[in-house]
């Protein structure tokens, strides 16, 4: 019989497993990612078991000291991972055994590779989610100051892609910093739920050994321990929770992604994006495109496909552990790359935007943005909304008719619409005093704008 002693479970089979299964079922060159959390929890193991009397302070020092030298291996890019091993936690655990002995093969007493993996995915990912939720307030960050300094820049706002009223662009900013923040609310819950712990369910059952999880997972930063064995080592919903948040950032990045394709567009001509993040054309020489917005919009299709594998992984799946859960990680962690990557480049992006108030204004002056204030005017005054509306949409089919802005119209023109009409009605139909006349919370009024990113500020620096 072949000799197949670098197989864990040899002992169980009569031939060895073939080259092709061996490149079809190994994960090592993608989870090998985690090799600094598995060490961190097997060490966190092995203080547990000394604790509880199963290994000695002898076994316990030799897996401490075999540990850091194969950390810094791993660190220094001198580890040599093997494709036989089939994953990080048995390339780590057969070079500690090489480096300390007995006491390397005693390191899995008590665990399975089950709850061990599952305890790797958890640590990493809440590393990951707190570096993200770094990375989101970063980006709030950057469209704060960009409302901020436009708190007061009139553009107009959009329904259905045509021009509805005024807003300035700092309220338009501050749209998205709210979104964002639901996006780090999701985060830190999603954390909640990830950071409990697997370890100690062994493969389904639980194990014969004296095991203390709490004490495990207070080594290993954990808030609480996963309650049923079977659950543990089979759950992945932290990881489809944490997926799903994602693609709701990259919807969020990828609506206003959208938006500034359209702004900087000559067709609207409201911003400029900085050369650094745009390219030219290969036989268009005036071309500047928008590359970075264009990629967002589609590494968006990407993460939701992340989140549609995940789904579809676990949807057939009995319990407990199953070999399909191998098949979790590369979604995740190339949810993690593209997420991390993308709010990076954006809040640099977003510093790097040239705002065009000019071409702002000409815009919100077209397609009759003050109607509105209009009805409102004739509401205070005493008329009916439907019969205030009805008198607007007149007025404004009169001043199309006559290519006129409604504050291009005369006294006697407005007047002939509606009675109620008098001179205050020329401070009603200017941008400015549509702005101002939204003063409440919410609105967009400047003074608004500015005190929403005042609090913002504060919300981001406690």
């Amino acid at each position: 019989m072949q000799d197949n002693a670098n197989k864990t479970w040899s002992g169980r089979f009569n031939e060895p497993v073939s080259e092709l299964v061996k490149r079809y079922t190994a994960s090592v060159s993608f989870d090998k990612r985690m090799a600094e959390v598995d060490i961190q929890g097997s060490l966190a193991h092995a203080t547990m078991l000394n604790k509880v009397g199963v290994l000695s302070d002898e076994d316990l020092r030799a897996i401490q000291g075999g540990m850091a030298d194969i950390l810094d291996d791993i660190r220094h890019g001198t580890f040599d991972w093997s494709l036989d091993l089939e994953d990080v936690h048995m390339n780590v655990e057969r070079r500690l055994t090489e480096k300390i002995g007995d006491a390397g093969k005693r390191l899995h007493t008590g665990r399975s590779r089950n709850d061990q993996v599952a305890t790797d995915i958890r640590l990493y990912l809440r590393g990951a989610i707190d570096l993200l939720v770094g990375l989101v307030a970063d980006l709030q960050t950057s469209l704060l100051e960009l409302a901020d300094k436009h708190a007061a820049t009139v553009m107009p706002g959009f329904t259905h892609l045509q021009v509805a009223q005024p807003v300035t662009f700092g309220h338009h900013m501050l749209a998205y910093v709210e979104m964002l923040g639901r996006d780090a609310e999701r985060l830190t819950d999603c954390r909640r739920r990830v950071n409990r712990l697997p370890l100690g369910s062994a493969a389904l059952a639980g194990t014969t050994f004296p095991v203390d999880r709490r004490m495990t997972a207070a080594l290993l930063g954990f808030e609480g321990v996963c309650e049923n064995s079977l659950d543990a080592v089979s759950d992945r919903d932290f990881a489809i929770e944490f997926t799903a948040a994602a693609a709701l950032i990259m919807t969020h990045l990828s609506r206003l992604s959208e938006e500034l394709i359209l702004w900087m567009s000559p067709r609207f001509g409201f911003i400029d994006i900085a050369d650094r993040f745009c390219t030219g054309s290969s036989i268009m020489p005036q071309k500047k495109n928008p590359d970075v917005p264009e990629l967002v919009r589609g590494k968006t299709g990407r993460v939701n496909g992340s989140l549609i594998s995940l789904l579809t992984l676990m949807k057939g799946q009995p319990l407990a552990y199953n070999k399909d859960n191998q098949e979790d990680k590369e979604p995740l962690f190339d949810t993690v790359d593209t997420l991390t990557d993308t709010l990076r480049i954006y809040a640099d992006m977003m510093r790097g935007i040239t705002v065009k108030p000019e071409a702002m204004e000409r815009a919100a002056r077209q397609g009759f943005a003050t109607a509105t204030d209009l009805a409102d005017y004739l509401v205070k005054k005493g008329l009916a909304f439907r019969d205030a509306h009805e008198a607007v949409a007149l007025a404004v089919r009169y001043a199309e008719e006559k290519r006129k802005d409604l504050s291009d119209l005369t006294m006697v023109e407005l007047q002939s619409f509606s009675p109620l009409i008098d001179a205050k009605i020329f401070d009603v139909l200017t941008l400015e005093g549509s702005l101002a006349a939204r003063d409440h919370v919410g609105g967009t009024a400047p003074n608004q704008v500015r005190m929403q990113v005042a609090r913002w500020r504060e919300k981001l620096a406690g």
